[in-house]
């Protein structure tokens, strides 16, 4: 018997963890492993560039961390680190054809019913360089629910699609 025995809701977010580290690398992210208040974190990064968006870069960054619970203020928080963070590892001019785009997403088996409620409320926009779109995921018994905002936004609106599918594969 080991000394500190796991819960198995903690595995149960580590294994989403693992799962979403293998669905960023089979679509071509780059993965790192950042550090959030002493917390492990998933790290995804890519770049796409489309005709549609009239040659402008799209850089996606992706953040997932697990937490004991989750409720508004940790995922603010968390929310606020990942923009940062985003913001000093673009590349680019901001706004000269270049769009960023940041999903932080907080996974437990506790998910308090206001954080999910404020992560598909709306989209967060910092400093008009960077658009995040925060999500809950709890991994609860038998299912898994993710919260994330689905709607468009006035800047990097051309983009929602994009952000949204990415979102959809990267947090089934």
């Amino acid at each position: 018997m080991s000394p500190h025995p796991t819960e198995p809701a903690a595995d149960a977010a580590d294994t989403y963890l693992t799962a979403l580290h293998a669905r960023l690398t089979d679509d071509g992210c780059a993965v790192t492993s950042p550090r959030w208040n002493d917390r492990r974190v998933v790290a995804g990064h890519r770049a796409d560039r489309r005709v549609r968006w009239f040659g402008t870069k799209a850089e996606l960054f992706v953040f997932a961390s697990a937490v004991p619970e989750v409720d508004v203020a940790v995922l603010g928080e968390f929310t606020a680190w990942a923009t940062h963070y985003a913001k000093s590892l673009r590349g680019g001019v901001p706004g000269a054809r270049n769009a960023a785009l940041v999903l932080p997403a907080l996974v437990s088996a506790r998910v308090r019913p206001e954080a999910a409620r404020w992560a598909a409320s709306d989209a967060r926009i910092l400093d008009m360089s960077l658009v995040a779109r925060p999500l809950t995921v709890e991994t609860a018994p038998g299912a898994v629910r993710t919260s994330i905002y689905r709607g468009g936004v006035a800047w990097g609106g051309m983009f929602t699609g994009h952000v949204l599918e990415k979102a959809a594969l990267y947090f089934p």
